[in-house]
């Protein structure tokens, strides 16, 4: 399952960051918005790999990965649809996926 997840996590960072690249230009005109989906893309990939580290260790740490998981798609999730819809409201949402994230990473420390 940590498999799964970790590459799951990788594929759609790697696609969404694509079409952040590539893509998003036609689609937004405030070019904040293109750095908020360039963040939004960096934290989702970085944490992808981080489950792919933890997927492949021998503990059974299960805090951690769910934390990540909830993480990514609560931060990124958020300013992929802010840079999307430019909902401002939406950049409230972000931090409590950082704290998810800071909790992840406490988590594998704590090895949890």
């Amino acid at each position: 399952m940590r498999w799964k997840l970790a590459a799951g996590a990788g594929a759609t960072g790697v696609g969404l960051g694509a079409f952040g690249a590539h893509g998003l230009q036609d689609v937004v005109s405030d070019p904040h918005l293109l750095e908020v989906w360039e963040t939004a893309a960096r934290y989702h990939l970085l944490h992808a790999v981080a489950l792919l580290a933890l997927a492949s260790h021998p503990t059974r740490s299960v805090w951690g990965p769910r934390l990540f998981a909830f993480g990514i798609a609560i931060f990124s999730g958020s300013l992929y649809l802010l840079a999307l819809t430019d909902i401002r409201w939406l950049g409230a949402v972000t931090p409590l996926g950082g704290v998810l994230l800071i909790a992840g990473w406490v988590a594998v420390g704590l090895g949890r």
